[in-house]
């Protein structure tokens, strides 16, 4: 029998969804670095952190199903949040086509990086 989980999955969504807000304000921030590689950067260390942090708690790398639950949420949230970001965008001025889908792609880096995080290192059942 599989013991029981020390946090909820949206707890950990909502930890990592923090993480990126502040991490991205960091980056952006203080360390001055801007566009897709900043985005990539972060996304590449919240997901790192977030697999690392599952398994240090819980003591498994995440199953398949809290790993696709667990993307899923994350990808909810910052969802929301980015939602948010582009009607911020519409206020100001209309992105362009090319503007809305670089807008995308910078979202979609978030829980593509989760999802290949999850991944490593498994084998398959």
């Amino acid at each position: 029998m599989p013991s029981p989980r020390r946090f909820a999955l949206y707890q950990y969504a909502l930890g990592a969804a923090a993480a990126v807000f502040a991490l991205n304000l960091l980056v952006r921030g203080l360390l001055k670095i801007g566009g897709l590689p900043a985005t990539l950067l972060v996304a590449i260390v919240v997901a790192l952190g977030l697999r690392w942090l599952f398994t240090r708690i819980e003591g498994h790398l995440p199953r398949h199903g809290e790993a696709w639950g667990l993307n899923l949420l994350y990808g909810a949230i910052l969802g929301l949040l980015y939602l948010g970001l582009w009607g911020l965008m519409w206020l100001k001025d209309e992105p362009g086509h090319m503007g809305q889908l670089i807008f995308v792609l910078h979202y979609l880096s978030y829980p593509v990086a989760l999802a290949f995080a999850l991944h490593l290192g498994r084998r398959p059942t």
